[in-house]
Parts: structure tokens; C-alpha cells; sequence
């Protein structure tokens, strides 16, 4: 299971800005993501997939991808990380929800997904071979 301690506001803002250059469809296949219907975390009128971008902001914050099954409550728990550090996140009506999340249509997945390299937690940079960062050690 994943703690989210480490997780900043800015390590959110890194994981929509890629998100965006990206596209959602890419962003959700590369990370393995499945897209997520009720929820959406909302950012200068944009919306997004909470769990994926939660997930990614976790790489950047301590260099492992964090996978949704780990998020413990799922869409409601990262939905209470983002809300903590500022984010607004969406849920549907209570009359609305289903015992079974409803799903949109399957990211298409290219047939290798690209390698996500290994991040500093401190100052962000690519990690080379050796696991240790050449500026902060």
C-alpha cells in the first residue's frame, strides 16, 4: 500500500501538466490506468482522471509509480488527497451511484508501454543506472 505523505501540491501540478501534454488517453495507457467515469478532479477548467493523476504525482514525489489498487478507498481516497492539498474533485450524486463504478470505453494500449524513468524525489531530475541522484547524492 502506497503513502501519499510525501506527495506535494507541485508534484500534482508536474503530473497534470504531463497529463496534458499527453493527452488523457495516453497518459491513463502508459501509466496502466483504467479510465474513471463518476470522479474527476477539476484544474483551470479542465478535467481529470484523480486516481492516474494521483498515481503519477506519486512517481514524481518519490520515484514509484504508485498503481491504483493501492490507493486505499480507491477513487473516494485519492479524491481526499487531492482535497488536501487544494484540488477540487467531483463525485457524483448519492442517487447516482452504482455498487458498480460505470466504465467509459477501454484505453487503447500500445503493445510495449514506454518505460517510465526513475525520479529524484528532491529535485525531480532522471536518476541515472546507479539509482543515486548526481546533484542532490
Amino acid at each position: 500500500m502506497a503513502t501519499f505523505s510525501s506527495v506535494t501540491r507541485q508534484n500534482i501540478l508536474q503530473a497534470i501538466a504531463e497529463y496534458d501534454s499527453r493527452g488523457e488517453s495516453d497518459f491513463l495507457g502508459v501509466y496502466g490506468f483504467d479510465p474513471l467515469a463518476d470522479y474527476s478532479l477539476l484544474h483551470d477548467g479542465r478535467r481529470y482522471d484523480p486516481r492516474a493523476v494521483l498515481g503519477v504525482a506519486h512517481r514524481f514525489a518519490t520515484g514509484r509509480l504508485a498503481a491504483a489498487n493501492e490507493m486505499s478507498g480507491g477513487a473516494h481516497g485519492a479524491a481526499g488527497i487531492l482535497r488536501k492539498r487544494g484540488f477540487e474533485v467531483t463525485e457524483p450524486p448519492r442517487s447516482a451511484r452504482t455498487p458498480a463504478p460505470a466504465r467509459r470505453a477501454p484505453v487503447r494500449r500500445s503493445a510495449t508501454p514506454e518505460r517510465v524513468e526513475a525520479i529524484c524525489p528532491t529535485c525531480s531530475m532522471t536518476l541515472p543506472g546507479t539509482g543515486v541522484c548526481d546533484y542532490c547524492g
